[in-house]
């Protein structure tokens, strides 16, 4: 007996959301997308889907559709004005694949519910090449049948997949994540600094930190993911990243606590350690 797959609608198809798409295409899904430029198309050569001219075609057409979008505002924009949540069918799943407020999931959810739409909030983690390679990190907060649902999607571009909880748990849990790993940027900083004065070989150190029990994905992805031509563009991004993080945090906390102290830190001194930092060595074929 064949098994019928949900049809999939797309919304988003840059750095992240591109690969990500295409992943859910490879797999078998019905792919569906939607973009305001058809130059973003490009990056769907090869693989079968169906162009829609708007965003509530796009939704009458699908089952689940994901988002991968810059902010809050444009997430927003696509669902009301856009007229995403009207055209969906009671039961279908949006899926909110961006970075954003948890405050904003829990409201979007409520904007969806009139609607009987059912709403996920799962930001990932690992980037443009984590999306390649399949192999991200889903922070999944809402209803677990629902998580379970789409939890089979998921799949075909990443590799762990955490339901956090509720409405805003993945937004929060992406946001702890992002945090800790500017903290570790500043900190691998620091540690040029002091290997600097101390007259060590940093190319030297930093291929023998990757091979050791010091390393880390923020080491990982410097001289590989991160480098001087894009370093000042995600350091512009993980400011953004913190500045949310705030907001979250600041009824928790008191004043500049340090750990977003040393995040802040990090996320500024990304263009520095990407011009200080090379490419490991390939090793011989």
């Amino acid at each position: 007996m064949t098994v019928l797959l949900p049809r999939v609608g797309w919304i988003g198809l840059g750095d992240q959301g591109a690969p990500m798409a295409r992943a859910v295409a490879e797999a078998g899904y019905p792919l569906h997308v939607w973009a305001r430029r058809r130059s973003s198309l490009d990056v769907l050569a090869g693989v079968p889907y169906q162009l829609h001219d708007t965003v509530a075609d796009l939704g009458a057409d699908s089952d689940i559709v994901g988002l991968c979008l810059g902010d809050d505002p444009d997430v927003r924009e696509v669902a009301t004005t856009g007229g995403l949540l009207e055209s969906l069918e009671p039961g279908a799943v949006l899926v909110n694949h961006g970075t954003g407020l948890p405050a904003f999931a829990a409201e979007l959810a409520e904007l969806a519910m009139p609607y009987r739409v059912e709403v996920v909030d799962a930001p990932v983690s690992g980037g443009h090449v984590g999306a390649v390679e399949k192999r991200l990190t889903v922070l999944a907060g809402g209803d677990p049948e629902v998580v379970a649902f789409v939890r089979p999607v998921f799949a075909t571009f990443a590799t762990t997949v955490a339901h956090l909880g509720g409405h805003g748990a993945g937004q929060i849990g992406k946001l702890l994540n992002n945090t800790l790993l500017m903290a570790n940027q500043q900190n691998i900083a620091e540690l040029l600094d002091v290997a600097g004065r101390l007259g060590l070989d940093l190319p030297a150190l930093l291929d023998a930190i990757r091979a050791g029990t010091g390393s880390s994905v923020a080491l990982q992805s410097l001289g590989r993911a991160i480098t001087p031509d894009n370093a000042e563009h995600l350091s512009r991004l993980q400011l953004i990243d913190m500045d949310i993080y705030r907001k979250v945090v600041a009824p928790f906390v008191s004043g500049l606590d340090p750990l977003t102290e040393r995040a802040v830190a990090g996320a500024q001194a990304l263009p520095r350690l990407a011009r200080l930092t090379f490419p490991p060595p390939t090793a011989a074929g």
